[in-house]
């Protein structure tokens, strides 16, 4: 298989804007498949915003809704995944509302849905409902893609469940905030390393309500070394995640094969 040429966009659009950031994603899009870049991914809630408050309910859209069918034109016509944050509403649960990302196929339509399962502090925790859901997977080009969003990528079980199911590029749509840098600058390439997989983190950037987002969105291999890194501005970084390369990892660092889940059910 070919290496997945993947650009992380990092940026936080304009909140409460869903038009405008569609069109900063289309703009990406064009840029990042122009460089050959078969996938982009976007930050959490990149859709919407992250901090507008009672804006989270008025703004979110059913997983198929108008921006869904929008995200899926700008990938169909520039033939690249795409992977956006946004607040989903249930339709049928009247209230109800996930923090979300969905991954849209080149050819535009949707390959997975994936509700983020361990909310943040007490913002989160008064807009969104926690999804039920651990691993949510989908294939491209030959890849086993996994998704979490932030927060959830912090608990080590959360990534080693996907190490288990074989995921082979864990995308980490995110919103992290000052003074956490140590989340993208040391955790992520620990779990990469850790679980032998490439784990993509994108995140906001800059002052956004009573948040200051801290950017270096990464893609890290598992080797645990970091292939791209954006700064503290709005940037469009790339990089490849190589199967060959994976699979010579995997062979040479047995952490998964040694493991002995015997010795580990108190975690449970």
């Amino acid at each position: 298989m070919s290496p997945l040429h993947t650009a992380l966009l990092q940026s936080s659009g304009r909140p409460g804007d869903v038009a405008h950031n569609l069109r900063v994603l289309a703009d990406a899009a064009r840029t990042a498949a122009a460089t050959g870049a078969r996938l982009l991914a976007c930050p959490e809630l990149f859709l919407t915003g992250y901090a507008i408050g009672g804006d989270v309910h008025r703004l979110a859209e059913p997983a198929d809704g108008d921006s869904a069918r929008a995200v899926g034109r700008i990938a169909a016509e520039h033939g690249i995944a795409v992977l956006y944050g946004y607040p989903e509403r249930d339709p049928e649960a009247a209230g109800t509302v996930y923090n979300a990302a969905q991954l849209v196929g080149p050819d535009g339509t949707a390959l997975a849905n994936y509700r983020k399962t361990h909310l943040f502090g007490c913002f989160e925790r008064e807009w969104f409902t926690p999804g039920e859901r651990a691993v949510v997977q989908a294939e491209l080009d030959g890849i086993r893609i996994g998704l979490l969003i932030c927060y959830d990528v912090e608990f080590p079980e959360n990534v080693r469940a996907h190490a288990l199911a074989g995921t082979d590029l864990l995308l980490v749509p995110t919103a992290q905030m000052h003074p956490f840098q140590i989340v993208p600058e040391q955790v992520i390439p620990v779990r990469a390393f850790e679980n032998q997989m490439y784990v993509a983190y994108v995140n906001r950037v800059g002052a956004e309500g009573e948040f200051e987002f801290v950017g270096l969105s990464c893609l890290a291999g598992p080797d645990g070394v970091v292939r791209t890194r954006a700064g503290r501005s709005e940037q469009l970084v790339q990089a490849a995640v190589d199967p060959a390369f994976l699979k010579e990892a995997r062979e040479n660092n047995p952490y998964l094969h040694d493991r002995r889940p015997e010795l580990y059910t108190d975690l449970v």
